[in-house]
């Protein structure tokens, strides 16, 4: 198997905001696993929270020896292989795994959705995801999101009520709220969550820094409105612990390290009695129709990041009413535009 990326820079339509910055684009490393003329595509979209950049995934790509594989089918011992090759490095693992996961069904002529056994019509209403960001722009993208039923806000600086305030004059819909690590302490986090419950919020990720769980245990049994671990749930080993002081969990497959990881823990969570979320980074249609191929595993989605940009060198999974519509190519279905 031959192994082959590049780097390509993802425009965004509008800055994004969160608490940790604000950024105009995102570059990303896009992947091709070429066996027996057939290519299967891959994206790592690396996050500096987890300690990833464009750098750090073209220096560990350049240390994967596919060619010691020749059965693109034996993706446990593939997988483990990059795995074992350095730790960290989450969405470059990412990149790969997606890759063999599209050459094997496109090997199989049959979508991914189809090798797991998962029925198309029970894919998740995603979410759209609202930045922070001023009142009157703050207005513009609820208005670009008309078609979406369920809006995604990030919260976490100091005009958290301003922005909930200025979304509820335009529309009644359905809001979740990403905090990012955004309040510092137990007692902002409880004032927030529980203000935010009588604005209609459906629930709460990621209220408080991942580094203190028991003040998220404290906060959880004093409000009414579930809360969804992200920052602290970035890979399998996570899990077990988190059902303390979480009633879910958001995988995303760059914090992961791709398809077969994010099965695991969503089998995982489920054993816990926990709800599972499929998240995303800004991506390109691979890596969200990626996540998009096992969403009818989840409870929630939000696997928007193709969705805010404005040169997505593919084409994949599609939105109808919010409702993620599957390719039924094989592989991820994914089309190579430029």
């Amino acid at each position: 198997m031959l192994l082959k990326y590049r780097t390509f820079e993802l425009k965004l339509k509008h800055p994004f905001k969160i608490t940790r910055g604000v950024r105009t684009s995102n570059w990303v490393v896009l992947i091709e696993i070429e066996h027996d003329g057939i290519v299967g595509y891959g994206e790592a979209s690396p996050s500096p929270r987890y300690g990833e950049s464009i750098e750090t995934v073209q220096n560990f790509l350049k240390s994967v020896d596919l060619s010691k594989f020749d059965d693109p089918f034996q993706i446990e011992d593939i997988l483990n292989y990059v795995d074992s090759i350095q730790p960290g490095n989450t969405s470059a693992k990412a990149g790969i795994d997606i890759a063999l996961h599209d050459l094997i069904g496109k090997i199989l002529n049959v979508p991914l959705y189809k090798i797991f056994g998962l029925n198309k019509e029970k894919t998740p209403v995603t979410s759209f995801t609202i930045g922070i960001d001023e009142p009157e722009v703050i207005e513009r993208k609820v208005e670009e999101a008309e078609e979406y039923p369920i809006l995604k806000v990030k919260l976490g600086l100091e005009n958290d009520e301003e922005i909930i305030k200025t979304i509820r004059k335009m529309t009644d819909k359905k809001i979740r709220v990403d905090a990012n690590e955004g309040w510092k302490t137990k007692e902002i986090a409880l004032e927030k969550i529980k203000w935010l419950q009588d604005q209609g919020v459906e629930f709460v990720e990621q209220p408080m820094p991942a580094d203190d769980l028991d003040s998220v245990a404290w906060v959880r049994d004093k409000v009414d409105i579930p809360i969804i671990a992200d920052e602290n749930c970035v890979r399998l080993w996570d899990v077990p612990n988190l059902g303390k002081a979480y009633d879910g969990i958001n995988i995303k497959l760059m914090k992961c390290t791709g398809i077969r990881e994010a099965i695991k823990m969503i089998n995982t969570a489920r054993a816990m009695n926990m709800k599972v979320m499929l998240g995303c980074m800004i991506e390109s249609s691979v890596g969200i129709t990626a996540g998009a191929q096992i969403s009818p595993l989840v409870d929630y989605a939000d696997l928007d990041g193709n969705l805010l940009i404005t040169n997505d060198p593919f084409e994949g999974v599609k939105v109808k009413n919010g409702k993620l519509i599957l390719p039924d190519e094989p592989g991820l279905g994914v089309k190579k535009l430029f």
